[in-house]
């Protein structure tokens, strides 16, 4: 039952109290790490894909941007599985928190601590064990450390290799676009 009042105050009355749900939605994805991980690397590929078309025509026709081209279709198949995981929140525990530590790294501008979080969960740092590991009666000692939380995830199926790969390949490319000190980016 509001007063006659003039259409462009009930406008801006109806935006004020939209504003809070838009605040809750951000909050809602800043607790719930599989959003955040979802709408981040979303996010990466739609700006590479509207960067690959804004590009020039002769560009595009090089053998160059042909091959960004196939990587980024390439990139964005292979991370699929992830997103899948993410929106079923059936993402394991141990490979969730390795990948959310290298989304808060990447948005923070910590490339260089991304690519080691990243390393965490591509090989790990479990003990590499060479040659003849139990050669007599008794236990080596360093055995225990081989423990679950050292092993690496990226050899427990091609799924996941294939999405670690394309996790990498946005975090190179969130690189190459953020204005960041040279010190905080991953030189190769």
């Amino acid at each position: 039952t509001r007063k006659k009042e003039d259409p462009q105050t009930i406008a801006m009355d109806d935006k004020k109290k939209q504003k809070p749900k838009q605040n809750e939605q951000d909050e809602d994805t800043s607790n719930d790490p599989h959003k955040r991980i979802y709408k981040y690397f979303k996010g990466l590929l739609r700006q590479w894909e509207e960067e690959l078309a804004l590009r020039p025509e002769a560009v595009k026709r090089t053998a160059a941007g042909k091959t960004e081209v196939k990587t980024h279709k390439q990139c964005r198949d292979y991370i699929r599985p992830l997103f899948k995981l993410c929106k079923s929140r059936k993402l394991e525990q141990s490979m969730l928190d390795h990948i959310i530590k290298i989304v808060d790294f990447c948005q923070a501008g910590e490339f260089v601590r991304a690519h080691d979080a990243y390393i965490d969960v591509a090989i790990g740092r479990a003990a590499w064990p060479i040659g003849v590991t139990m050669v007599g009666i008794h236990a080596r000692s360093g055995r225990a450390k081989i423990e679950s939380a050292n092993v690496a995830h990226v050899m427990n199926s091609e799924l996941q290799r294939k999405f670690l790969t394309s996790v990498k390949r946005l975090m190179t490319y969130a690189q190459n676009k953020s204005s960041v000190a040279p010190s905080k980016k991953v030189m190769n």
